[in-house]
This record gives C-alpha cells, sequence and structure tokens, in this order.
C-alpha cells in the first residue's frame, strides 16, 4: 500500500498588517526597516493561538470525512499556549474525536513543522488507520525587530495513511545539525538571531543540499522533473539559489508567501506544501525542505486521486479572505507589547475552575448539543429534559455535534460598555438551521463587516478569555459570519 497524504487543509488569519504601518512606527528609531516596508503580514485575531489556528486548519482538511479512524493527532509549534498542558490534545477535542488515540506535541526547532509531518508518515506506514497531523504559529516579536515585518500567523493540517493518497512520499531524510542560527531560552518571550549573511552560507546553502540530494538518490529522481520547490525562508533568493544548485528548474520554486502572509515560523514548510498541492496536478513531484537545527527534506508525487478531493478552502481560500489592517497599535496590544489601560471592566478574576471546565468540555470544546431521540428536537446545551413543548420526554437525548452546522442571526448588538480586547463586542442570539439557538460571541467581525438579522453564520473554535493572573486560557466556540469564508477555487 502506497502511504503519503490523503488530504491537506490551511488557515491564514482574515487580517493583514500594512507592513508600512510598522515602518511609519519605528522609522525614526531605524530608517533601515522602510526596506521591509513593502507587502503585508497576516495578522491573528486577539482570541487566536496556535490551537485555535489548527484546529481551523483541520477542519478544512477533514471537511465531512469519517473522523472515527484517526489514530493519532499530531501537532508542531514553537509558540504552544501551554508548555505543560497536551495542546494537540485540545485540538483532538475541538474536532470531537474518539478518546482512544495519540496524541503527541512537537517543538523546540523551526524543523517541528516538518519533522512533525515525517513521523505521522512513518506511524501511518505501520498502521492502517489515518493520523491527522497539524502545525500552526503564532510568535512573538520585538517591536521595530525585522522580524516584526517578515513573521506571520497561519496553520496547516495534513491527513496521512495508506490508500487512495492524493500524493505519495516518494522519500525523506534528515540531517540532525546543532547549527544555531537563532534562538530562544528558559522564560525568553523573544527570538535571539545571528548574523544573516553567516546563516546563508554556512547553514542554507550547505546543510540543506545534503537532506535534498539524499532524497533525490533514494528516489532515483532526476532533479530537472521537480515540479515545486519548497522552502520556508524569507530571505530572497535563498531558494532560488538552492534550486539553481541541485540541478531543479527555474519555474519550480514556490512564491514563499512573503508579500502577503509571512514566515509562519515551524508552520510554513507545511503551509507552502499545503498550497502546493492546492495548485498541483496529477504527476507533479513536490520537494519540500525545512530549516532548523538541521533540515528535513520530502519527496511527494501527486496521484490521479487529487481530482477526487472534494474543494476546500485551503490556503489560496484564506489568503483571498483578508481585510487590510493599518492600525499598528492594534497589533501591539493584541501581542501584549504595550502597557494599556483596560479599564475597570477588565478586572474581573478570570479564574476557571478546572473540575468545572472538565465536566463541561463536551459542551465547551466539543460543542456537543443534545437531540430528543422521541421527537428529532436538538437543542444546545444538552439537557435532560426535551425542550420541545410538545414533547418534554426526559432522558431521551443523544450527543449531537454543533460546531460544523450553520446557523442564523436572531438578534445582535455591537456593545461598547462590555470589556472586549478589540471593542466593539459583538454577540447575539444564533439559531442553528437544524434547530438549537445559542447565545454566542461573534469574531472576526471587520469595520468592512455588516452583521444583519437573518445572516448565516459558522462556529470557530476560539479563545474565550485569559487568565493572565495563572497563565490559563479557556477555549469556546463563537460564530463568524459564512460569507467570509467561502470555498477556495
Amino acid at each position: 500500500m502506497e502511504v503519503g497524504i490523503l488530504a491537506y487543509g490551511g488557515y491564514i488569519p482574515q487580517s493583514r498588517l500594512q507592513r508600512s504601518e510598522i515602518a511609519k512606527a519605528h522609522s525614526w528609531f531605524n530608517p533601515g526597516l522602510n526596506g521591509l516596508a513593502k507587502g503585508e503580514r497576516a495578522m491573528a485575531n486577539w482570541d487566536e493561538d496556535s490551537v485555535t489556528m489548527a484546529v481551523e486548519a483541520a477542519r478544512d482538511c477533514l471537511g465531512d470525512m469519517d473522523r472515527d479512524a484517526i489514530s493519532a493527532v499530531y501537532m508542531a509549534s514553537t509558540s504552544f499556549p501551554f508548555n505543560d498542558r497536551q495542546n494537540a490534545g485540545i485540538v483532538a477535542d475541538a474536532l470531537n474525536l474518539k478518546s482512544g488515540l495519540q496524541t503527541m506535541d512537537f517543538s523546540s526547532s523551526q524543523r517541528a513543522g516538518s519533522a512533525g509531518l515525517s513521523l505521522a508518515l512513518h506511524v501511518a506506514k505501520g498502521s492502517s488507520e489515518p493520523v491527522l497531523y497539524t502545525t500552526a504559529e503564532k510568535r512573538e516579536t520585538r517591536a521595530a525587530s525585522p522580524l516584526e515585518f517578515t513573521s506571520g500567523d497561519g496553520a496547516a493540517a495534513f491527513l496521512v495513511g495508506q490508500g487512495k493518497v492524493i500524493a505519495k512520499l516518494l522519500a525523506s531524510h534528515t540531517e540532525a545539525v546543532d547549527f544555531v542560527d537563532h534562538f530562544r531560552g528558559e522564560g525568553e518571550a523573544y527570538d535571539y538571531s545571528w548574523e544573516e549573511r553567516w546563516v546563508r552560507d554556512e547553514g542554507y546553502l550547505k546543510i540543506v543540499p545534503a537532506a535534498i540530494a539524499s532524497v533525490l538518490e533514494q528516489s532515483d529522481v532526476d532533479p530537472s522533473s521537480i515540479t515545486t520547490f519548497c522552502f520556508p525562508v524569507a530571505a530572497k533568493r535563498i531558494a532560488a539559489t538552492l534550486a539553481k544548485q541541485m540541478g531543479f528548474p527555474e519555474t519550480s520554486v514556490a512564491d514563499n508567501l512573503q508579500a502577503n502572509c509571512g514566515e509562519t515560523g515551524t508552520a510554513h514548510s507545511m503551509v507552502m506544501l499545503a498550497q502546493a498541492l492546492q495548485n498541483s496536478k496529477p504527476g507533479d513531484k513536490i520537494l519540500v525542505a525545512s530549516f532548523g537545527q538541521g533540515s528535513d527534506a520530502l519527496l511527494f508525487e501527486v496521484t490521479d486521486e487529487i481530482a477526487n478531493l472534494a474543494p476546500r478552502m485551503g490556503i489560496t481560500g484564506y489568503l483571498a479572505r483578508r481585510y487590510a489592517e493599518s492600525n499598528y497599535n492594534k497589533f501591539l496590544a493584541f501581542h501584549d507589547l504595550i502597557n494599556l489601560e483596560r479599564g475597570i471592566r477588565a478586572e474581573t478574576d478570570k479564574k476557571t475552575g478546572l473540575t468545572t471546565l472538565y465536566r463541561n468540555k463536551n459542551m465547551a470544546q466539543r460543542m456537543l448539543g443534545g437531540k430528543c431521540t422521541q421527537c428529532g428536537t436538538a437543542q444546545f446545551p444538552k439537557s435532560n429534559m426535551c425542550v420541545n413543548e410538545n414533547c418534554g420526554a426526559v432522558h431521551t437525548q443523544e450527543d449531537y455535534p454543533f460546531a460544523d452546522r450553520i446557523a442564523r442571526v436572531n438578534s445582535f448588538t455591537a456593545d461598547r460598555l462590555t470589556y472586549s480586547p478589540d471593542p466593539p463586542a459583538y454577540y447575539g442570539m444564533v439559531q442553528f438551521e437544524e434547530g438549537g439557538r445559542l447565545m454566542s460571541d461573534f469574531t472576526d467581525i471587520s469595520p468592512e463587516s455588516d452583521v444583519e438579522v437573518g445572516m448565516a453564520m459558522r462556529m470557530v473554535f476560539r479563545v474565550k478569555d485569559y487568565d493572565n493572573k495563572r497563565g490559563f486560557r479557556r477555549y469556546f466556540w463563537k460564530a463568524t459570519p459564512v460569507a467570509a469564508a467561502q470555498k477556495g477555487e
């Protein structure tokens, strides 16, 4: 049985911070930053983190597929919200997966994204059940640093396994080299980077070719037949130089998405792979390489099954779903880079009772409601008694998932008295098309959005609130306009 990728998905936040606004704020201090002022970078909302973005990418990947067969969920990031709580486990919960599966986190290197996929493919090779692999990044960067300009937030996901793969794995190889181009020590919030020219000459151009050469040798593939070469580096011409060095066609160098997204850290090699698959055709050979204390290289060949994969947003679709953000102060506030006076209403203690969270996690994290087995009425939250006044049956509720169901706005308000990190706070009553209703927070309501009664909404997994005193965050589902998330072409 061939082993490879069965499906892919991606996610990029809708807000795109204009780099020209960052440069305006800092050119008084460092005029050299003006050279990085072109284009835009993906900017996560205040209620997004690597976990929520991984969930969205995984939902895009899985679509209507049967989720019960998934045997494992892996996640890679260097910006996990929890150091001692399994982040992949939260992703699995939000996707309403069975508890009898393996979950695992990968971190500590920009190569973790490709390393996680390599292991997922290896595990899938010895199993009849597929593995869900996700990777996401929301990096913290110092104000006025080059990394602030070149970074971006985003995620990718892949379902890997045996059978009708859309891209079969031809070969993979890892070069493990403790080459320190940058680092972030224990307790540090920001990366410390080394001199760029040295990293290019001694790192990219010496370590990466060794990994690629091994993959080409294993697969006996001629370099000239490579269709797409994905290499996640923000620096100009590095990927093209590597392609020329290895004998790849000039046209094979994939867009590094620096103009409209930015480098999504450890997720970026996988983000580029997801987009390459979205733009591929049968017979294409896609080589993806990464860099970070060595290099991973993976070579895939696209199969005829790519034509049978259902449409999805993918990276291309989410890149098209954008709002040009020109308020740099909002970016600073969302990333806690300024000491903002948030007002007395923000002083409420956000302590989360872990007992209560566990007992209600089917509702809060999986968004499971109930459906009466006697009359078929759906309701949220699930209760012991059917809410249908003509039924009222007791103990007839079975689990009913609401996360992927469309709802419509019954009523809403835009409240500037309630505290919100991004005022006004939008919330209202939404009615699900199959039945059930919820008083829900709204999210991703840009200044260009016109919320109306009857508007179609979809549910997204987001941060409900932050307990900064204890370093905890609580998740819940929020409503966002469907019109902002149509399928990508």
